[in-house]
C-alpha cells in the first residue's frame, strides 16, 4: 500500500478489460473506431493532444456494468491527458471527436487489439468478433498550462490545510514533531546506529500505516492486516521513487535500528487519488517504521 499507485486519471486504459456487443443502432466509423453520438452539444472545443479532458466513463462486460468512473471517483469526473493514438481504433482518437457536453458510445474490435498486441494473450471473455465498448461524456477541456495552474493552486491550498490539521493533532496529543522543508513531520523514538541512510541504499523496513483517526490500513508485521503478504521487512530502494514521496524522504532521515513515526501530508502520500478502501482522497497518513537493516549503495 505504501508503493506508488496508478492514478485514476489512467482509468481509460482499463477500458480494455470491458467487452460488450455495443447494443443496437447504427455506428459510424472513423479511423478504425466505431462510434455513435448520443448527445451533440454546440461548441468547437475538441480536446487536442496534451489537453486534459474531464470525462465520465462507463464500462460494460456483456450486458452488466463493469465499472462507473463516477463511483470510483466520489461522483466526480476523471481527468485524462489526451495522448497520441497508439493504434488504429485507439480510444484517445475517439475522445478528440467530442466537444464539451457531448456524449457517445465507442467500440473497437477485439481482433484489432489482438493484432496491435502481436498475439499476446487476452482475457477469455475478450473473444474474436466482439467489441470493446464504453460510454463516455465530455464534461470539460483544459489546456496543459491551465490544468497545471489549477493543480498547483489546489496543491498549495491542500498543503496549508494539511499542515493546520497536523499542527492541531500534535497539540492535542502533546507530540513534538520535527518538520522538513517539504512539509513532512517525523518523531524518532530510537535513533538507531551506523551511518545515515542515503539515496541508493536499500533499507529493510517494518511498518504500520494508519489514518489520522488511528485506523490501521496496512502493515507488514500484523498477519491480520497484511493482505496475505509474508511477514518480512519491506525492501525500500531509497531515493528510487518506488514509494510514496513521504516514505522515500522519511526513511532517508533514519539510521539502521531506528524507530520513528512519519506524518505524511496528503501531497506526500496519495494526494487527491484514493489508492483503495480506507484511504480517501487527500488523506494524511501516519507510518510507524523500524529500520531492521540497511545495505549500502556500495
Amino acid at each position: 500500500m505504501i508503493k506508488r499507485v496508478i492514478p485514476i486519471a489512467l482509468l481509460g486504459i482499463t477500458v480494455l478489460s470491458a467487452c460488450h456487443n455495443g447494443g443496437s443502432g447504427d455506428f459510424k466509423n472513423s479511423n478504425g473506431i466505431e462510434y455513435k453520438i448520443v448527445k451533440d452539444a454546440p461548441g468547437d472545443d475538441h480536446p487536442k493532444v496534451g489537453d486534459f479532458a474531464s470525462v465520465n466513463i462507463k464500462m460494460y462486460a456483456g450486458d452488466s456494468l463493469l465499472a462507473d468512473s463516477r463511483k470510483l471517483n466520489d461522483g466526480k469526473p476523471v481527468e485524462l491527458q489526451v495522448q497520441e493514438s497508439k493504434m488504429r481504433g485507439d480510444w484517445m482518437g475517439a475522445l478528440t471527436m467530442l466537444t464539451t457536453g457531448d456524449s457517445a458510445v465507442f467500440r473497437v474490435k477485439v481482433d484489432s487489439l489482438k493484432k496491435f498486441l502481436g498475439g499476446q494473450p487476452l482475457p477469455p471473455f475478450m473473444k474474436s468478433g466482439t467489441y470493446l465498448t464504453y460510454q463516455v461524456s465530455l464534461v470539460s477541456v483544459k489546456t496543459a498550462a491551465d490544468y497545471k495552474k489549477e493543480q498547483d493552486a489546489k496543491a498549495v491550498s491542500q498543503k496549508d490545510a494539511d499542515d493546520k490539521t497536523l499542527q492541531e493533532y500534535f497539540a492535542k496529543n502533546n507530540i513534538k514533531a520535527n518538520k522538513t522543508a517539504s512539509g513532512l513531520y517525523y518523531t524518532i523514538q530510537n535513533e538507531g546506529n551506523g551511518a545515515q541512510i542515503k539515496a541508493g541504499d536499500t533499507a529493510f523496513v517494518n511498518y504500520t500505516g494508519k489514518t489520522m483517526d488511528g485506523k490501521v490500513f496496512d502493515s507488514n508485521t500484523d498477519p491480520a492486516i497484511a493482505h496475505g503478504r509474508p511477514m518480512k521487512p519491506l525492501e525500500i530502494p531509497v531515493g528510487a521513487h518506488a514509494m510514496i514521496p513521504g516514505m522515500d524522504e522519511g526513511i532517508a532521515l533514519l539510521k539502521k535500528g531506528a524507530k520513528a513515526t512519519l506524518y505524511l501530508p496528503s501531497g506526500l502520500a496519495y494526494g487527491p487519488a484514493s489508492p483503495g478502501p480506507g484511504i480517501g482522497p487527500n488523506s494524511i497518513l501516519m507510518f510507524d517504521v523500524e529500520v531492521k537493516d540497511v545495505k549500502s549503495a556500495k
